[in-house]
């Protein structure tokens, strides 16, 4: 069966197996983060309703989950905020209904976090993992160029309350922007916001594939170690793909799309995330790139495909 809405499983940096749940098109946000990796955001909005049908979401991750995959997490994320979708709390209270021996995580940008409706369809959830990368208005508009009325104020109280509120975990994610967050000030700014948030863990994260923005580069690994020390943090490792099962072998060009469609990937990635040979991937890039669908990006880290 084809997926519109589900991607993966995928070996995640910091979630282990992971199934991906998409609940907004492609690129619909409350930011247009400088170091998106899924690109600039087309529809910037806090404008929350059904992005896409949600009884047709409740049915693929039925029909997904009845097989019993083995996974860590099921997981929203993908092309945007996963909380502008009014029907997250009814998709979140399906999961732990009826399998609730998956662990559902949240990925957000924590936008729009403020608002008490949000807060409440995500507390079913076990792990949420909110975003913030600056606490200072300049840095933080600079970094993630939000939606006409969002303040980093605001935000960071919307994060202290859910913390205060939710009964899972919450992971505080720190995506550092070399010569913007990563300034002394700055810095002092945002160790005072992990003491109000008191996160049960603290992650901090750079850039791995092509940005938005293509003046943004990683931090060095030193200046990573540095900054999550001082954060009382963790950076973000390798993902784990010893438990990835490649995809068969007619669904694997669809399959390798699907996955570049979120984030640009080098053939090794893909090869990674997907368990197939490197030779298979090969293929497949060129018979989309045929298509053009696809295109090579020449970076630093290599030949990246994006979707055309």
């Amino acid at each position: 069966m084809a997926y519109r809405y589900l991607f993966g499983p995928v070996p995640s940096r910091r979630l282990g197996i992971s199934l991906g749940i998409d609940l907004v098109p492609q690129k619909t946000c409350a930011y247009n983060c400088v170091y998106c990796e899924c690109g600039r955001t087309t529809n910037l909005t806090c404008e929350r309703r059904e992005y896409v049908p949600t009884d047709r979401v409740i049915t693929e991750v039925d029909t997904f989950l009845a097989t019993a995959p083995d996974l860590d997490y099921v997981t929203f994320a993908g092309s945007g905020e996963p909380t502008l979708h009014t029907g997250i709390g009814e998709i979140i209270a399906f999961i732990k209904d009826r399998y609730p021996r998956y662990r559902v995580a949240v990925l957000t940008g924590s936008a729009l976090l403020p608002d008490p409706d949000v807060r409440a369809a995500l507390m079913r959830a076990d792990l949420v993992v909110p975003s913030l990368d600056a606490v200072s208005e300049e840095v933080f508009t600079r970094i993630n160029r939000p939606c006409p009325g969002l303040t980093a104020g605001r935000v960071l109280a919307g994060i202290v309350a859910f913390a205060r509120e939710f009964p899972g975990e919450v992971w505080l994610e720190i995506f550092i922007v070399p010569g913007l967050n990563d300034t002394e000030e700055e810095l002092s700014r945002l160790r005072d916001a992990v003491d109000a948030i008191a996160p049960d863990r603290v992650q901090v994260n750079t850039l791995d594939r092509p940005g938005a923005d293509i003046r943004v580069r990683p931090a060095s690994p030193l200046n990573l170690e540095r900054i999550a020390s001082l954060l009382g943090g963790e950076v973000i490792g390798e993902a784990c793909t010893s438990r990835v099962s490649p995809p068969e072998a007619e669904n694997a060009g669809e399959v390798i799309l699907a996955t570049i469609r979120r984030r640009p990937c080098t053939s090794a990635d893909i090869a990674a995330l997907t368990a197939l040979r490197p030779a298979e991937v090969a293929k497949h890039l060129r018979a989309l790139e045929a298509r053009g669908l696809v295109e090579p990006v020449q970076k630093e880290r290599g030949i990246f495909y994006r979707v055309r």
